[in-house]
């Protein structure tokens, strides 16, 4: 079981006082470049709620195809969800926040049973890169540019390495930053543990509702990540970043995450700079200490300060 200090109250108390040191922080730091200012949202699961049923509608922040990238941050920066999400629900912190820091940022949805199903990232993972590849191609051309970055979660920070190492992608990309990602699989109880947080698991038989491939492709030591992983998992000429936490429930063991150790490989754990941030899989595409990372990965040269010095102690009985 879970510590108390990482339960309940705690949670929601830290998540929401690292969220407005980061909105005084990153206010004073606004590049020129940015024309407008998004509402950032910090709870993953009211950006389900408002953008689920939405899903053809860009997160704020998002697809303003007439973006042409400044000299600070000189390439796009495309969002890729994650497994049962879709671009509208899973992006309603990072989008806005990339966008209100000066970087042209788009989304898309993939893998669905069409572009329009409120459950998208449930196909085939190389059908799906190959989808990231076409977009890719439609953003380079919009914005003018050579190259785009990559913000990912869950299967969105894995299914890219497809994309970089069979399609060509590694001469378009120049950073691949993923939160939680399933690089080398995870436990079927993890993609259980999705569905039912997602209220996709039937509570009598306890199957998923539908078919997902993706499902099935991600489990840990599948031929498609056997396949995938084989000679190496990273490519030259890509930064990769890969931030996680030890609270992750969906991609077990959470260390699953994490990438082989190279020059090009930064892999983060969220405790290890924030002991009290408890963060789950699902919250940290919206966890305001890991937009930090984003935000620092993108921008190396800029860093900001982690915010997780304004989590205060907890009093009295935790719920």
């Amino acid at each position: 079981m879970k510590a108390n200090l990482r339960s309940g109250r705690l949670r929601v108390l830290a998540a929401a006082a690292a969220a407005g040191a980061m909105g005084v922080a990153l206010a004073g730091a606004q590049p020129a470049a940015a024309s407008a200012s998004y509402p950032v949202n910090y709870n993953f699961a009211t950006g389900v709620l408002a953008g689920a049923l939405t899903p053809t509608v860009a997160p704020p922040g998002a697809n303003n195809w007439s973006c042409r990238p400044s000299a600070a941050h000189p390439y796009p920066v495309i969002l890729v969800n994650g497994t049962f999400g879709n671009m509208h629900d899973n992006w309603a912190g990072a989008s806005p926040l990339l966008a209100n820091n000066g970087y042209c940022v788009f989304a898309f949805n993939y893998g669905g049973s069409s572009p329009t199903a409120i459950l998208q990232g449930t196909g085939d993972i190389a059908v799906s890169a190959g989808q990231l590849s076409a977009f890719v191609d439609q953003v380079t051309a919009a914005t003018g540019t050579s190259k785009v970055d990559l913000v990912g979660h869950s299967q969105g920070g894995m299914m890219p390495r497809y994309y970089l190492k069979n399609l060509g992608g590694a001469a378009k990309v120049d950073k691949l930053v993923a939160l939680a990602p399933s690089n080398n699989g995870t436990t079927l109880d993890g993609i259980t543990e999705l569905g039912r947080q997602l209220n996709l698991i039937d509570p009598i038989n306890g199957l998923l509702n539908g078919p997902c491939a993706a499902c099935v492709e991600q489990e840990e030591g599948s031929p498609f990540l056997t396949a995938l992983n084989a000679g190496g998992e990273t490519v030259p000429g890509v930064q990769y970043t890969v931030i996680e936490s030890v609270d992750d429930e969906v991609v077990t063991p959470y260390t699953n995450a994490f990438l082989p150790a190279a020059p090009n490989v930064t892999n983060i754990l969220l405790q290890n700079q924030c002991l009290l941030d408890g963060t789950d899989h699902l919250e940290i595409a919206a966890d305001p200490i890991a937009l930090t990372d984003v935000l620092n990965a993108l921008d190396p040269a800029h860093r900001r300060s982690v915010p997780c010095e304004v989590v205060l102690p907890v009093t009295g009985p935790l719920l």
